[in-house]
């Protein structure tokens, strides 16, 4: 079993940044790929960002690309997701969740969720 634990979200202007958390516990050693996922209201839960164990690879949904960046901690087993220029639209729930795939891009490729930590955007 995987734990995950996400923080960081709360509201902010376009325009500005935050930084979400997840914190990892547990059978840690399975996981290959940590990922951040989103849903907003109505809509159908989307990926947006993933690193693979060693950190360099990574992958970004184009809504995100540019403003987002997503790093990992292993020592601290922790990843993260920094959000800059954040806009509207970026308004959602946003879930880490952790992969035993070294390459991971849908929901179902992902084993573990957190509960979520909101991110509202306003304008």
């Amino acid at each position: 079993q995987v734990q995950l634990v996400e923080s960081g979200g709360g509201l902010v202007q376009a325009g500005g940044s935050l930084r979400l958390s997840c914190a990892a516990s547990g059978r840690t050693v399975t996981t290959a790929t940590m990922g951040w996922f989103r849903q907003a209201p109505g809509k159908e839960r989307e990926f947006v960002a993933s690193v693979a164990w060693g950190g360099m690879y990574r992958q970004y949904a184009d809504s995100v690309k540019g403003r987002f960046a997503i790093y990992r901690d292993n020592d601290k087993k922790m990843a993260y997701l920094q959000m800059n220029s954040l806009k509207p639209e970026d308004t959602a729930v946003y879930y880490c969740a952790s992969s035993p795939q070294n390459i991971a891009t849908r929901r179902n490729e992902y084993n573990y969720w957190g509960q979520g930590t909101q991110v509202t955007v306003s304008s």
